[in-house]
C-alpha cells in the first residue's frame, strides 16, 4: 500500500479554533495544536496533507503549522455539513489512493517510540487494508466516540476484524452489537481519531451523498461488508481537547512525557500542598 497522503478534517464550527490553541510539546517548544497533529502526520509517512476547513481559515491554520505549511491543500467545506461531507471534500486530493486520516481535536501520545499514527499506518502498508486506531472505553462516555465490534485476529490480542460500527451508541446498543471477547465489562472498542481508509470509503459516502448528507460511520459499517476492514488497539493514549479542561488534560500529558517532567512534577506537588 502506498500511503504518502493523510487528510485532517478541521471544518467544525464548534471546534474550528482547537487546532490553533498553543501548547507546549515534549519537546519543550510551543506549538499550535495543528503543528503537533501535522508531525503525527508526517512521522507516519504523509508527504502531503489536505486540510479541510471552514470558509476564510486557510491563513490562520497555514500560519499555525509550523515548518509543515509547504505540505499542506486546504479544501473549504462552505456549510456544516457534517463529519462525512467533509471527508468526502477530500476525495480529489486522494485521487483514489489510500490515505491516513486524524481528527483535528485530538493529541495522541504513544507508549513507546513508534507514533500512535505510525502504527497504525504500518499495520495498514502490512496488510493492505483500511485500518481504524481504537481505544478501550468505559461506556459511560460512549456518547463522544464512534465504536466497533467485531472477533479478535488469531495470535494477535491488540488487533480485530470490525463487524459493527456505530456512532455515539447507547450502553444498551453497545451491550447487544459491540461487545468484543476478552475487554473488560462496561468497555467497548471506541474510535481513537486515527485511520487509514482506502478508496471505498470516498466511494461509500459518495454513493450517500446525493440523497442526504453523507454519514462516516455508515459508510464504515458499509466498508465493513464490502472489504477487509481491522481495528487496531493503539499503544498509546487519545486526548481530545475539545472536552472541559481537555486542553489542560492533553498539556499536562505532553509535559509529563516530555522533557520537562520532573519540572512539571515538583510544580504538580507544590499546587497540591499549597491547596492542601
Amino acid at each position: 500500500m502506498n500511503l504518502t497522503k493523510a487528510v485532517i478534517t478541521a471544518a467544525g464550527r464548534n471546534q474550528r479554533g482547537l487546532p490553533l490553541q498553543t501548547l507546549v510539546d515534549r519537546d519543550g517548544v510551543e506549538k499550535k495544536a495543528l503543528e503537533i497533529i501535522l508531525e503525527e502526520a508526517v512521522g507516519a509517512g504523509a508527504d502531503e496533507v489536505c486540510v479541510v476547513v471552514a470558509p476564510g481559515d486557510e491563513p490562520a491554520y497555514r500560519a499555525a503549522a509550523g515548518g509543515h505549511g509547504s505540505r499542506l491543500h486546504f479544501v473549504v467545506q462552505p456549510e456544516p455539513l457534517g463529519y462525512g461531507h467533509a471527508v468526502l471534500l477530500a476525495r480529489e486530493f486522494a485521487a483514489g489512493q489510500p490515505f491516513l486520516h486524524l481528527v483535528s481535536d485530538h493529541l495522541y501520545i504513544a507508549r513507546g517510540d513508534t507514533r500512535s499514527a505510525k502504527q497504525v499506518a504500518d499495520l495498514a502498508r502490512a496488510e493492505g487494508c483500511a485500518v481504524s486506531a481504537v481505544q478501550p472505553t468505559r461506556e459511560s462516555v460512549l456518547r463522544f466516540y464512534g465504536a466497533v465490534g467485531g472477533r479478535r485476529v488469531a495470535q494477535r490480542a491488540d488487533l480485530y476484524e470490525i463487524q459493527h460500527v456505530i456512532e455515539k451508541p447507547t450502553p444498551s446498543e453497545a451491550e447487544q452489537t459491540l461487545s468484543v471477547t476478552g475487554l473488560r465489562a462496561g468497555f467497548y472498542l471506541c474510535f481513537f481519531g486515527v485511520h487509514v481508509f482506502t478508496p471505498a470509503v470516498l466511494d461509500i459516502l459518495a454513493e450517500t451523498a446525493a440523497g442526504a448528507a453523507p454519514d462516516l460511520s455508515a459508510a464504515l459499517a458499509e466498508l465493513a461488508r464490502r472489504e477487509r476492514y481491522l481495528a487496531l488497539e493503539v499503544a498509546g493514549q487519545r486526548y481530545n481537547i475539545g472536552l472541559k479542561y481537555g486542553l489542560l488534560t492533553a498539556q499536562l500529558a505532553l509535559s509529563l512525557d516530555g522533557i520537562d517532567r520532573e519540572k512539571i512534577l515538583a510544580q504538580i506537588v507544590d499546587l497540591l500542598a499549597q491547596r492542601g
